[in-house]
């Protein structure tokens, strides 16, 4: 156990999880009634009914070993990645946006987690570890959004980024604060470029 770890978000950032599952269920519904036999749709169900079934043995794993639960998330990230990637941009409300805003939160979730656990097992100093960590998940974010630009898995990210320099403001710690900041300007900046060339294309 430790206390209040630097890489974590604050509190009330974890609220998204509702956002999250209330869309995603949406989703389901929208894609039960309407997109039942849409092979675009089965290519994206397959790894986000993976994930999200992983998911449900989360809590109870993390409880008995943080290590296996760590393994785990990475797997849920993984698959759900892969859900994002088949997702088919044409429906962006009902599939394309809450599978990303849902991988766009276990992007933030899988490196804190992971940072969390090496610090809750010895590796100092906790500051330094924590920032390593966030950086590689940072760079896998960046790499994954511009592959695939998507407003919801860019939103997702920067509400825990948020949470995360937030949450490193008392006591100050300006390695926490700043690299989260910077996050949050590398996911936007392709975002933004997207937004610049359709712009010019119309």
């Amino acid at each position: 156990p430790q206390d209040n770890p630097p890489i974590q978000p604050v509190g009330w950032a974890f609220s998204i999880w509702g956002l999250i599952y209330v869309w995603l269920i949406i989703g389901a519904a929208v894609g039960l009634i309407r997109h039942g036999d849409d092979p675009a749709w089965d290519a994206a169900r397959r790894p986000l009914i993976l994930s999200l079934s992983l998911g449900a043995f989360w809590i109870p794993l993390a409880n008995l070993s943080p290590i296996w639960a760590t393994a785990l998330i990475w797997v849920m990230w993984a698959t759900a990645v892969r859900a994002m990637l088949k997702s088919p941009k044409t429906q962006r409300l009902s599939m394309f946006a809450p599978i990303g805003i849902y991988t766009g939160w276990l992007s933030a979730a899988s490196p804190v987690g992971t940072a969390i656990v090496l610090t809750g097992y010895g590796m100092t100093p906790e500051v330094i570890t924590h920032a390593a960590v966030l950086i590689a998940g940072l760079a896998l974010a960046s790499f994954i959004i511009r592959m695939r630009p998507d407003p919801a898995y860019a939103a997702a990210l920067i509400w825990a980024l948020m949470g995360i320099a937030l949450s490193n403001l008392s006591p100050a710690e300006p390695l926490m604060i700043a690299l989260p900041l910077i996050g949050i300007v590398l996911i936007a900046l392709p975002l933004l470029a997207q937004i610049r060339a359709s712009t010019s294309a119309g």
